[in-house]
């Protein structure tokens, strides 16, 4: 039974104010009545963080892969009490809501196997050379460590896979980091069932139960106070442009700034190349209908821009266009905020002299309607407000002259996660043209897909230049975004009783760089 609670380093904690959640569907309160969280708790849930750090990030690496194990384990046996508590709270499918907690115990389990790897440490030896003219070389080794707590922002869309054990807290805890999360209000009872399956893997660890806290709260004061708290070391956040501004404002105004890793704002262009139109324009008509219909198109994904040049085949998509969404019933929207805003987006789309090319089917309440817009190339160009993202189930084709003005509009448009570009052998060389702004672009080049999924690996970006996210030299989903929450440190000509044990001269099991060269031994 949900307590309405925040769990402060392993006390469930009541609070003065409280707030409700409520049914994504309808609008009315859920019960119970969650506790607001308060500077008191973000300071003492702080507190304990960096008290446990120390101790956690110590840990043998076999025992903190077993946590996170032990982590996906409690929270996938939460099963149907999980998705049913979702499904409330966001609106969201059961089908889509099962898949989110697969890949939500997924990823831990992939970040076990990657911390008992430890290639992510990069270990380096490089060997005194005392005889070396004109000076002697010292003996150095690096490797790199935890940066200290980890604040967690939950997101609004990924009630699971982006929010209390998400990828964000998954890749701090992987890289040693305890973490604390500020709960997205939309959906507190699920933060809550999950954030009690993590202390019963604490629990079952024998860790300190500072390692994890989750605060709950709708004020933005709330976020505040946490990102200036002095014994956080970084921020992870998944959100609006100007939700993660605002964090990376407070964190840069503290004495000691920290780093804000934000993912923002996408609108994910699509190429649709002349000569693959030529032979699937009613195809990719209805692939492009189903992708940008997703989940009511709320997918930081979502495709919210296709480029085109104009010619009888895209003629044809977009009347395969206007057709398929009729079909599209109206969708949920995660929250009565969410679908506010998408209306108005729709609205300003309108306003800026789009073209409505066909709508999903009318719904009520807090339900999101499908809608495309067409707009030519130049007046896309001359009208920046048209590429800004609306997030929902909309988006605009535009239809260029030619290639080279679509290579104009992608150098021209802000940093993304991703772009794809649909082609045949024919377009090969064109598409060649276009890889160095691709590349300057996005995150993720994609090839004869749609971009909505993101498929947990350890080669895939999930960021991208500014103002996809904050940092485009960095990723939040897959195994590389732990790199985000360690840091580099070197040790210089210090005696082997003070190195680390996994610097130390000898057989290893871990890739290592010695004296400049890859090798495992062992």
């Amino acid at each position: 039974m949900l307590t309405g609670k925040n769990l402060i380093a392993g006390e469930w904690r009541n609070g003065a104010a409280q707030f409700t959640a409520v049914e994504a569907a309808s609008g009315a309160a859920l019960e119970p009545a969650f506790a607001q969280g308060s500077a008191q708790d973000v300071a003492d849930a702080c507190a304990a963080a960096a008290a446990a750090q120390p101790l956690y990030a110590a840990l043998p690496l076999s025992q903190r892969a077993a946590f996170l194990r032990s982590m996906a384990a409690k929270i996938d046996a939460l099963g149907d009490t999980l998705t049913q508590r979702a499904m409330l709270e966001s609106g969201l499918p059961e089908a889509r809501l099962n898949g989110e907690r697969g890949r939500t115990v997924g990823q831990l389990r992939l970040f076990a196997e990657e911390v008992e790897n430890g290639g992510w440490q990069g270990l380096r030896i490089d060997h005194a050379q005392p005889d070396r003219a004109p000076l002697p070389k010292p003996d150095l080794r690096m490797r790199k460590i935890p940066v200290g707590p980890v604040a967690v922002f939950g997101a609004s869309n990924f009630p699971l896979a982006f929010s209390v054990a998400g990828g964000d807290t998954a890749s701090a805890l992987a890289a040693g980091c305890c973490v604390v999360v500020k709960g997205h209000p939309a959906h507190p009872g699920t933060s809550e069932l999950v954030a009690g399956a993590i202390l019963a893997a604490i629990h079952e660890a024998g860790l300190p139960e500072g390692v994890f806290s989750l605060v709950n709260g709708t004020e933005n004061a709330l976020g505040e106070a946490l990102v200036k708290d002095p014994r956080i070391a970084a921020v992870g956040f998944t959100g609006s442009r100007a939700g993660g501004l605002a964090l990376m404002g407070h964190a840069a105004a503290r004495p000691v700034p920290i780093p804000v890793y934000a993912e923002m704002s996408s609108v994910n262009p699509v190429v649709l190349m002349p000569a693959r139109m030529e032979e699937a324009a009613e195809a990719l008509g209805n692939a492009y209908v189903g992708s940008l219909s997703l989940g009511a198109g709320q997918f930081c994904t979502n495709p919210g821009i296709v480029l085109a040049i104009e010619s009888a085949a895209t003629t044809r998509f977009i009347a395969t266009v206007a057709e398929a969404l009729a079909a599209i019933p109206a969708q949920t929207m995660l929250t009565p905020g969410i679908q506010s805003a998408y209306a108005k987006g729709i609205a300003a789309i309108a306003g800026h002299g789009a073209t409505l090319v066909g709508t999903g089917a009318e719904g009520s309440g807090t339900c999101g309607r499908a809608q495309v817009f067409t707009v030519s190339g130049t007046d896309f160009r001359a009208n920046p407000a048209l590429g800004h993202e609306v997030f929902g189930p909309s988006s605009i084709i535009v239809t260029c002259a030619d290639m080279d003005e679509v290579a104009a509009i992608l150098a021209g448009m802000e940093g993304q996660l991703t772009t794809t570009l649909h082609m045949a052998p024919g377009d090969y060389p064109a598409a060649r043209d276009l890889m160095p702004i691709l590349e300057g672009l996005a995150g993720r080049i994609i090839a004869n897909a749609w971009p909505t999924g993101v498929e947990v690996t350890h080669a895939m970006v999930h960021g991208g230049p500014f103002p996809a996210t904050s940092d485009g030299r960095s990723t939040s989903v897959g195994t590389l975004a732990i790199d985000r929450f360690l840091r580099p440190v070197s040790y210089q000509d210090l005696p082997a009783a003070l190195l680390p044990k996994a610097l130390l001269d000898g057989p290893s099991t871990v890739l290592r760089r010695v004296d400049g060269r890859f090798e495992t031994q062992g």
